[in-house]
């Protein structure tokens, strides 16, 4: 993969360049965070691992900034703001994953792999709601729903499984990486967030909570 890194602390930088290049991936780095926006923004990485206490913006803004521009890019968010507060800011910005530190290696790598899927090209329905997967896009009938990207995720991932229960543990790991370690209820943060753009309400078949088992994804 060819990955983009923006962090400002130097000896970080340094060996996650050396080991992510010893695992086979193509690495580019950036040390200030209007530096890594330019990167970002003009040329194509299938991966960005991102600071969030960066010079000149911050990671955040650096997030937000990528999304506004329409790329698609998967964003592991690389920080020691750990608030249940800034986990959602820094999801609710575009980012993909969340990794707090510090953090092993293996833990960086294990978050790396489940983004080195290739890209899906097939669609999926439910009901008036249609996902395009190959150009990340939603739409209710002939409208254009704007999620986020873990919105997205979340969204495709219970319509892929339509019709099956998913746990909290599975949707966890398949959205937000095998190690989260944060709170089970973001879940229904984004779910409430999913149900509100598309305009349906929670006792919706579409989208429905299962209480004590997860969230099941149905034709009406």
């Amino acid at each position: 993969m060819k990955i983009l890194i923006i962090e400002d602390e130097e000896k970080l930088l340094q060996l996650l360049k050396e080991g992510l290049s010893e695992e086979g991936h193509q690495i580019e780095t950036a040390k200030d965070g209007n530096n890594g926006l330019i990167k970002a923004v003009n040329k194509r990485f299938d991966l960005i691992l991102l600071d969030w206490m960066l010079p000149e913006i911050s990671g955040l803004q650096v997030c937000k900034r990528i999304r506004k521009n329409n790329q698609k890019t998967p964003i592991i968010f690389l920080t020691s703001r750990d608030t249940l507060g800034d986990i959602i800011d820094g999801l609710e910005s575009g980012a993909n994953d969340y990794i707090k530190k510090p953090f092993s290696f293996e833990e960086l790598v294990a978050r790396i792999n489940v983004y080195s899927r290739t890209i899906e090209q097939e669609d999926y329905y439910l009901g008036d709601i249609t996902i395009f997967s190959e150009k990340f896009q939603v739409f209710r009938n002939k409208t254009e729903i704007p999620l986020t990207q873990t919105e997205y995720e979340l969204l495709k991932f219970l319509v892929k499984n339509k019709g099956l229960v998913k746990s909290r543990t599975e949707i966890l790991h398949h959205v937000w990486g095998i190690n989260y370690e944060y709170d089970a209820n973001i879940i229904d943060v984004f779910i409430n967030g999913i149900r509100k753009k598309l305009g349906i309400t929670p006792s919706d078949e579409r989208i429905k909570t299962i209480r004590g088992r997860g969230f099941i994804a149905k034709d009406e």
